[in-house]
């Protein structure tokens, strides 16, 4: 046997084991539902970038009974969608899918497109966002490659604990070679790779005894080494962080009924008398300037903040 015909081999078994206990695991989620629209699809896969599903779920459900269309979240007040958006996180990702929406409904009648390279002219849509809309929502081959079918693949074929930091041309090659050529069961195993890095090939703790693929992965084989790019690797804490402190802002913007005083948000963030208050007034007044350069708060005349109009 060659090496291309045993790593032909090797794919299909993969593949083949992965999408078998995809049958029977497959989380039970509205957007992968019988009933699902690309719109739908659309919106899980923003929601989902950096936020776990247990938290985008009932979100996603009340978004969708809100703006069921494009057209709906198109001309929905700016205001109303960050309200709506609430904790999920980065919520330059709510202004951007209300302008994916608005651009879908100039430029394709308010339905989704289907070709890749429109999915990728509309706003906020990137390489994975495209291709798993394609993939979920109509079906059709396409690569989709997340976090999670980094770390499959990482382990499975590359035998190593986790992918390199970021993703790599040898990374997308190999997805490529792994995707059947088929458009239903390359849909198939985009969604059962994804699903098996999620529940079972975690990052932390993976369920090694649980694995379809156990005794095909390469990781397993070579003793489960550990991660040899720890050290390249960035962990940002949360508390103090500029991060939090424009999360703060943005929380209490979307729980006022009008216009926030600046006194509000020193007071939510700085406190009475800390030890750093220079510094966390700093930070506060660099957390607001950033919101209102990404169009996430505006400044009224006295220099209060709200939530923007539109």
């Amino acid at each position: 046997m060659t090496a291309s015909t045993a790593e032909h081999t090797g794919h299909a078994l993969l593949r083949a084991a992965v999408t078998s206990w995809f049958d029977d695991a497959a989380r039970d989620l509205p957007w992968r539902a019988p009933d699902r629209t690309p719109w739908g699809v659309l919106v899980s896969e923003v929601m989902l970038q950096q936020t776990p599903v247990v938290r985008v779920e009932p979100a996603w459900r009340a978004w969708m009974g809100r703006w069921p269309r494009p057209a709906d979240l198109a001309a929905a007040e700016t205001a109303d969608v960050l309200r709506a958006w609430d904790r999920l996180g980065y919520p330059r990702r709510a202004l951007r899918l209300q302008e994916c929406a608005r651009t879908i409904v100039e430029r394709h009648d308010g339905v989704v497109p289907r070709a890749e390279d429109d999915l990728l002219a509309l706003p906020g849509i990137g390489e994975y966002t495209a291709a798993a809309v394609r993939a979920f929502a109509y079906g059709r081959r396409a690569v989709v490659v997340d976090t999670n079918v980094r770390r499959v693949l990482a382990r499975a074929v590359g035998g190593t604990a986790l992918p390199a930091p970021s993703y790599t041309a040898a990374e997308r090659a190999l997805a490529t070679a792994l995707a059947p050529a088929d458009d239903d069961a390359a849909a198939v195993w985009a969604a059962a790779s994804m699903e098996l890095g999620a529940l079972i090939c975690t990052a932390r703790s993976p369920r090694c005894d649980a694995c379809p693929v156990a005794e095909l992965c390469a990781w397993r084989a070579a003793g489960s080494p550990p991660d040899e790019h720890a050290g390249r690797r960035r962990t940002q804490a949360w508390h103090g962080t500029d991060r939090q402190c424009r999360g703060r802002v943005m929380a209490a913007l979307r729980q006022a009924d009008g216009p926030v005083d600046r006194a509000v948000l020193v007071e939510a963030w700085v406190g009475p008398a800390p030890a750093d208050r220079t510094a966390r007034r700093a930070q506060l007044d660099r957390a607001v300037a950033g919101l209102i350069e990404d169009g996430l708060a505006e400044q009224t005349a006295d220099g209060s903040l709200t939530l923007p109009a539109t």
